[in-house]
């Protein structure tokens, strides 16, 4: 391979990698904030109790999820300078905007509700968890702005060797974002409900202790699925008007973009109607079927592949420009780059990304096996979780 073919190798993987954090945060966050609301102002202490493991195992993902972001900072100033150069006055506004303002409200308002757990007030610490789901979905708004004005710069004009805002209405207002976006807040539920659905189903396939916790999980990981479906089939639909219109024979061109597409397509469709019209019409009774708990297991990995397709193709189907009709991969990348240089680093970001994956994984599942009564986050200070049995005499 030659340095262009290695260097877009390495975002591509880079980018993949850290989409499958990024994807399942924006999934878990909404979902917790809702369990934790329904505990807060009904009384619930079961629904605080999944607030607490949930949480847990989004604080888990969010935590490792920020290391493989650095690395996609770095990418630009390694290997795509001659974009920075280019187009830094306008693409790097929203990256800018999401770091210092939505990335690190996120942060703080979710180290107050990690640590403020029986030290704020209940309603203060669940404005905690809502100000990091709000500012967590105001981090993915700036990202598709910036993501859209690669597929639509809009807003721009060119000033010879350089890009300048003149428009920052046009950029906000981007056809690629407006359908873009929701589509992808659909694609994120979508995950977190089936993350919640697989885990749930193998513990009570498992036949635990837990099952009026594991129970209610799945009931609730069934409906935000099928909100995520709907929303994600929807809006995907809804994008190919602005891309027919802006990017003409995107999936045409590219055979690997149009691959992604179809087999994206194909799993959309497929868990849309495994959550719609076989879950969803017995939530009643699933939590007793053992036999269905062994295909909710293995569809828990399915959307989390369908975003990757979905990336690749987004991304592969507007080669070879990296800003559409303004500046192609070739010229966006760093001078005296050389391929020694980019394997290099290929191979530490593929590694180190790569393991952080992993461990995150062994970490879910590790805190899925021991289950609600082993999390620490929100215990109570003063002795361990409540015993089951205690949980539920205080919901009654």
């Amino acid at each position: 391979m030659d340095v262009l073919d290695l260097a877009r190798t390495q975002f591509a993987v880079t980018g993949s990698l850290h989409f499958l954090f990024v994807v399942l945060t924006l999934g878990l966050a909404p979902l917790v904030a809702i369990m934790q609301t329904v505990g807060t102002f009904r009384g619930r202490p079961d629904m605080m109790r999944m607030a607490r493991f949930w949480g847990q195992i989004y604080v888990i993902n969010y935590a490792l999820g920020i290391a493989t972001g650095l690395v996609m900072e770095f990418q630009f100033g390694l290997s795509w300078s001659g974009l920075s150069h280019y187009a830094g006055d306008v693409f790097g506004a929203p990256l800018a905007i999401e770091t210092l303002g939505a990335f690190f409200l996120e942060s703080t308002f979710l180290g107050l509700w990690i640590f403020g757990w029986h030290r704020l007030s209940p309603r203060l610490h669940l404005a905690c968890i809502w100000i990091v789901t709000l500012t967590a979905y105001a981090s993915a708004f700036w990202i598709m702005v910036a993501n859209a004005f690669l597929q639509n710069p809009a807003g721009a004009a060119d000033r010879g060797d350089h890009l300048e805002l003149v428009d920052p209405g046009a950029l906000l207002a981007n056809p690629m974002l407006v359908m873009a976006l929701p589509h992808v807040i659909g694609a994120s539920l979508l995950t977190g409900g089936f993350v919640v659905m697989g885990a749930s189903a193998y513990r009570l396939f498992r036949r635990t202790s837990e099952q009026r916790f594991f129970t209610a999980s799945l009931r609730f990981g069934v409906v935000v699925a099928a909100v995520g479906a709907v929303v994600t089939v929807a809006f995907g639909f809804a994008q190919f008007g602005p891309v027919g219109e802006f990017q003409p024979g995107k999936f045409d061109d590219a055979p690997l973009a149009g691959a992604g597409l179809g087999f994206m397509i194909m799993i959309g469709e497929l868990l849309q109607l495994f959550v719609l019209f076989f879950l969803l019409p017995v939530i009643h009774w699933l939590p007793r079927w053992r036999w269905v708990h062994p295909l909710v297991m293995l569809a828990t990995p399915l959307p989390f592949l369908a975003a990757i397709l979905g990336w690749l193709a987004r991304e592969v189907g507007r080669q070879p420009w990296l800003i559409y009709g303004k500046l192609t991969v070739a010229d966006a990348m760093s001078p005296g780059l050389t391929s020694g240089m980019v394997t290099t680093s290929l191979i530490a970001f593929t590694a180190v990304l790569g393991l952080l994956a992993v461990t995150d994984y062994i970490l879910i599942a590790r805190t899925v096996r021991r289950g609600p009564a082993a999390v620490s986050l929100g215990a109570a200070p003063t002795g361990p979780d409540p015993a089951p049995e205690r949980a539920a005499a205080l919901s009654l």
